[in-house]
């Protein structure tokens, strides 16, 4: 349900959520440990350094760093930068007017998922799938149906 974009800032900022506070990383060592192209991914971390999520410094010691804690930061706060139109996804079918008053043929069953996602990404922070915080848990509440372990989203 997110982009590629979307998926390589998450894997990116789960590497930076592992470090200890105060510690930053290069980006080459990031791009490597996240998986994700280092020419991709410098375009990325410019997006989430202009959102506020990322500091940036040079020289030695310097590389990218969170500017909050992964506790504060909820997947839906980076779902939002990259992909807002399905950070909140409306209609299943495109209707433009899809409401419990004028439903689609879709609703009923949709509006379960819909509440379900994003429900996940606004409760669930860096912290949690960083292996930081509490274990994520599925939209019914059980435990699984989270990320796979290790915070792969790939």
């Amino acid at each position: 349900m997110i982009s590629a974009t979307c998926q390589y800032a998450l894997r990116a900022l789960i590497q930076l959520a592992r470090l200890p506070q105060g510690q930053s990383m290069l980006g080459r060592e990031l791009a490597e440990r996240a998986d994700i192209p280092a020419n991709y991914l410098s375009k990325v971390l410019l997006a989430l350094r202009n959102a506020g999520l990322l500091s940036t410094a040079r020289g030695s010691g310097g590389g990218y760093s969170l500017c909050r804690l992964p506790e504060e930061v909820h997947l839906i706060d980076v779902v939002e930068i990259f992909d807002a139109p399905r950070a909140r996804p409306a209609c299943l079918l495109g209707k433009e007017e899809c409401s419990d008053h004028d439903p689609c043929s879709a609703h009923q069953a949709w509006r379960g998922v819909r509440t379900a996602y994003i429900r996940f990404l606004e409760n669930t922070t860096l912290a949690d799938i960083a292996g930081r915080g509490r274990a994520v848990r599925g939209a019914a509440g059980g435990a699984g149906g989270g990320l796979p372990q290790g915070g792969d989203l790939g």
